[in-house]
């Protein structure tokens, strides 16, 4: 590690921590509808869209209305992003006339973006109208995100509550993420955005003359607005094919700075608003600092192995030049602008949350290097995660940990006052399984198929890791690709697409059922057998089963990949 990339990591830390408390401490007075100025300010526009749509504020729904809810509300987004790719050609804000978008590839990214992975098989200025990019993609950006918080506020109040029937409205829970929470955020990072350079117009794409003599396209569109929310609702599907390597989409070191920090805002800000809702401000501080001691681990390994390099360039001296090159680092697929630290934190950051954004391409890391993010997403994206995801994921192994440490020492486990029973423990163990359930089924299936093995660039390990990858990826929700598998193919578009829909509610489903059965819970009394929930031997036994439980079911797929590449490239 070199002092850049010390400096680079105490930097970003130090700017998240003084961000997130305050803005903690805000989502829990605006969900949970307290007096504050943002809700005298949007009380009115509030009012008028539930009458509009006929919503009593006051009715709050048990938990199975609150998940039926959530399914026909992100169904019927599936409906309306896949029709508006199939007749985009005929919609207007289409000044270059691009095509309908086909039916598989439509299916996909309906799915990929109503389920907040962003997975794209396609590139977006060769694709995706500006109609589409906005009504369709933008939007769902929004949607997605606040659909992932009032997961995690429904959670947190069946903590919170006791013997209630109910966890919210979850229309009202919806309305507020997005109106007081994504829409400012967003509309200020795109101003910002906009200052360093993100281009934001309906122009027609632009011919150039280039220093060569000859011309170059280049795409134009809305980028600031959808750049925005693509970072601050961790989604992750770009503008540009490029994605966030595009200078049109990050143009300058603070624009990345701040893009970085922006994935992390709300999950870590939403630490502090577990604390706040619950009533104790020391549980968000376990949760939080069990996060950063992940993060940090993994980071550092992840700028470590790419500053190592490749030994086979330097053993077989194949030029002066390029052995020089990698001795000080593995640059290959590197953001050339941004360096090896930026590119490896960058690749750490969008996958421990479930952001698919990237500047480098993460096919091209060395084997050990590129297993880093592989494994962010395996973990289930809880090392703070997504928008409200990384928080119930990681609420769900606190769950678990908290089972494990009751059968050591013989006792009914508790977490914050309520019993952990046999109905939240089923609950608990299909939101853990389903998504290694959907990875390892759906890698088998594509690399015993012609059409699955078709797609990979790269043969042996590194191309059984593409396959896998793409698979944690998407049933993980995150949306990063290893780059390397040729994927908008019929097969791929469907298999991903089945995979990125059951990830998203298999897990959902499951975390509203036990925050429903823990409102309806009496809170215990605390006593000297109760195991204290804020410390630091929680931490550790928190962090203990997200490595152990969380990692264990993808060891064997893990050491067919990344492990046997890592072997055979230190082979002489």
């Amino acid at each position: 590690m070199t002092i850049h990339s010390w400096l680079l990591l105490v930097l970003f830390l130090a700017v998240l921590l003084a961000a997130i408390r305050p803005l903690g401490n805000y989502i829990a007075n605006v969900m949970e509808g307290r007096p504050h100025w943002a809700l005298r300010l949007g009380g009115p526009v509030e009012k008028r869209l539930y009458r509009l749509c006929g919503i009593r504020r006051d009715e709050e729904m048990p938990w199975l209305t609150y998940a039926l809810a959530l399914l026909l509300f992100n169904a019927l987004g599936v409906l309306a992003v896949y029709g508006l790719q199939r007749l985009q050609l005929w919609l207007p804000l289409n000044p270059q006339q691009m095509a309908n978008v086909s039916p598989d590839s439509a299916f996909n990214t309906a799915i990929s973006f109503v389920t907040n992975t962003n997975w794209q098989g396609y590139g977006g200025e060769a694709t995706m109208s500006y109609l589409v990019q906005m009504l369709g993609l933008a939007v769902q950006n929004f949607l997605s995100a606040a659909t992932g918080i009032v997961v995690a506020i429904a959670l947190i109040r069946g903590l919170a509550r006791h013997t209630a029937k109910a966890i919210g409205n979850v229309w009202v829970d919806l309305t507020r993420a997005t109106l007081y929470l994504l829409l400012p955020l967003s509309f200020i990072f795109a101003i910002f955005l906009v200052s360093q350079g993100v281009i934001q117009n309906f122009d027609a794409y632009k011919e150039v003359a280039t220093v060569e003599t000859g011309t170059q396209t280049l795409a134009m569109g809305p980028v600031a607005s959808q750049e925005a929310i693509k970072m601050v609702g961790t989604n992750g599907g770009g503008f540009f094919n490029a994605n966030s390597a595009h200078p049109y989409e990050n143009p300058t070191p603070l624009s990345n700075f701040v893009q970085m920090l922006a994935i992390f805002l709300i999950p870590g800000a939403l630490c502090f608003t577990f604390g706040n809702i619950v009533g104790d401000r020391r549980q968000g501080w376990a949760v939080l600092t069990a996060m950063l001691v992940l993060f940090v681990g993994f980071a550092i390994a992840a700028m470590y192995f790419e500053q190592q390099g490749n030994p086979k360039l330097a053993v077989l001296g194949i030029d002066q030049q390029v052995s020089a090159t990698q001795t000080g680092g593995n640059m290959e697929g590197k953001e050339t602008r941004f360096g090896i630290a930026n590119s490896a934190l960058f690749a750490t950051i969008t996958t421990a949350a479930s952001c698919g954004a990237v500047i480098s391409m993460h096919d091209s890391f060395t084997p050990l290097g590129g297993a880093v993010p592989l494994i962010m997403i395996q973990l289930g994206e809880v090392v703070f995660g997504g928008v409200g995801s990384g928080l119930y994921g990681m609420l769900i192994f606190a769950i678990l940990a908290v089972f494990i440490a009751g059968l050591m020492i013989g006792r009914t486990p508790e977490y914050l006052g309520k019993k952990i029973e046999a109905f939240e423990m089923k609950k608990t163990s299909l939101a853990i399984l389903i998504t290694p359930l959907l990875v390892l089924l759906g890698t088998a299936i594509a690399v015993m198929s012609e059409a699955g093995r078709a797609g990979i660039a790269n043969p042996g390990a590194h191309g059984f890791s593409e396959i896998l990858y793409a698979l944690s990826s998407a049933a993980n929700n995150n949306g990063s690709a290893f780059a390397g598998l040729s994927a908008n193919t019929p097969f791929y578009n469907t298999l991903l697409g089945i995979a990125m829909w059951f990830g998203r509610f298999g897990v959902i489903v499951p975390v509203l059922a036990i925050a429903g059965s823990l409102a309806a819970k009496k809170r215990l009394a605390v006593t000297s057998g109760t195991l204290p929930t804020h410390g630091p031997l929680f931490v550790v036994l928190l962090i203990g089963t997200v490595l152990l439980v969380g990692l264990l079911n993808y060891v064997p797929a893990l050491a067919l990949g990344p492990v046997v590449e890592h072997l055979v490239l230190w082979i002489k």
